[in-house]
């Protein structure tokens, strides 16, 4: 499974890259993705991340509404839920195991075994 935004053609290369090691991929757009806040503490806990560290802090929106704020865990959760433009890469979930791919080829790392990255 891979969350991402499909108008960036780097974001669009990781989902490339992911069907090219097996053709059993779906792709969501986030906007297009659950808007309840579970399935994202799931994807949170499989990263091993904090909502606050999958945002975008340049973009425009997060920079007037959101800097310098702080939250509970809720109200990240509901931050990031309703405002999934503002994650910064996409995510790749295979099984328990997720990975954040800042650049296309760190889909790599949801394989089994070890992959040699020219």
């Amino acid at each position: 499974l891979i969350l991402y935004h499909p108008d960036s053609r780097s974001q669009r290369k990781t989902v490339a890259y992911a069907k090219s090691l097996t053709p059993h991929v779906k792709a969501y757009s986030y906007e297009s993705y659950s808007k309840s806040t579970l399935p994202w503490l799931r994807i949170l806990q499989a990263l091993n991340m904090h909502p606050k560290d999958l945002m975008d802090k340049s973009n425009p929106y997060y920079q007037t509404h959101i800097r310098g704020r702080e939250f509970d865990e809720e109200g990240w959760l509901k931050v990031l839920s309703r405002n999934p433009k503002l994650i910064k890469c996409p995510i790749a979930i295979r099984g328990n195991k997720a990975v954040l791919c800042c650049i296309p080829k760190d889909i790599y790392r949801l394989q089994d075994h070890a992959v040699k990255i020219a």
